[in-house]
């Protein structure tokens, strides 16, 4: 496991000085809107419903999980929230203190594994948003209990993952060219480590067991489910269904 965090910390600060997709800071446009009243949370494709988070988040204290980049947390930040965002990458960091200094908003980073939230009290947060990124730990359950934890009762926890079939099919341009689907992989799936690719990410497909159960088992009630698409899509199945899974789950 030292090494499985080591290298994603690594990848994510190489995606972060690359700007690359769930690494380019919202615009100073995004923000100023967003001190108005007017914003739109993103953790698919598609905004969140009006009915998972509301647009008065003022003074609600948000977790934004595994949520570096300066995406969703200086947005949250706008609108009045107090935001906390935890990664585990520091440049990733980096980019949410960059929006927050650039556009003048009160923002807390800290650097951790989202499987860990001894950092934080019990009860210490409103709401948790969780943007896809528990494929980047081989076991997703001490998650789903360390965010109920430090979830006030009555908090939500909204977070998006990947539907596991997506891991199950082989990755072969040549097949996709004749438009077919190799079947290849087991669930759960982990992807092999290459001494050779110091610089790849270890990614972990979870079964919808641990996704959805691993939530309920661990006291939460799931209120809303979304699928969706993702909004890169890089693999031939993704033209046939939508990966992407999007979840609200409440602590009673």
């Amino acid at each position: 496991m030292v090494e499985v965090v080591a290298r994603n910390e690594a990848f994510w600060d190489k995606e972060a000085l690359s700007r690359r997709p769930w690494s380019n800071p919202v615009s100073e446009e995004t923000i100023a809107l967003a001190k108005k009243g007017q914003w739109q949370m993103h953790i698919t494709k598609t905004p969140l419903p009006a009915s998972w988070l509301p647009k008065d988040v003022a003074h609600k204290n948000i977790l934004c999980l595994a949520s570096g980049g300066g995406q969703q947390g200086p947005i949250l930040a706008a609108a009045g929230a107090n935001v906390t965002v935890f990664d585990i990458s520091e440049e990733q960091l980096e980019l949410d203190r960059y929006v927050a200094k650039r556009d003048g908003l009160n923002l807390k980073t800290v650097k951790g594994d989202m499987r860990d939230l001894s950092a934080f009290n019990d009860e210490a947060f409103d709401y948790i948003i969780h943007p896809i990124s528990n494929l980047y730990v081989p076991d997703i359950n001490p998650v789903w209990r360390e965010c109920y934890r430090v979830l006030n009762i009555g908090g939500a926890l909204l977070s998006s993952f990947y539907n596991p079939a997506l891991f199950v099919f082989a990755r072969d341009s040549e097949l996709d060219k004749q438009r077919l689907l190799k079947p290849k992989f087991k669930l759960p799936y982990s992807s092999p480590i290459n001494p050779a690719e110091l610089d790849q990410a270890v990614i972990f497909g979870h079964t919808l067991t641990d996704q959805l159960n691993g939530q309920t088992a661990v006291g939460f009630h799931i209120v809303g489910f979304i699928e969706d698409e993702h909004p890169n899509p890089r693999f031939l199945i993704e033209q046939y269904m939508k990966t992407m899974i999007a979840t609200k789950s409440i602590k009673v």
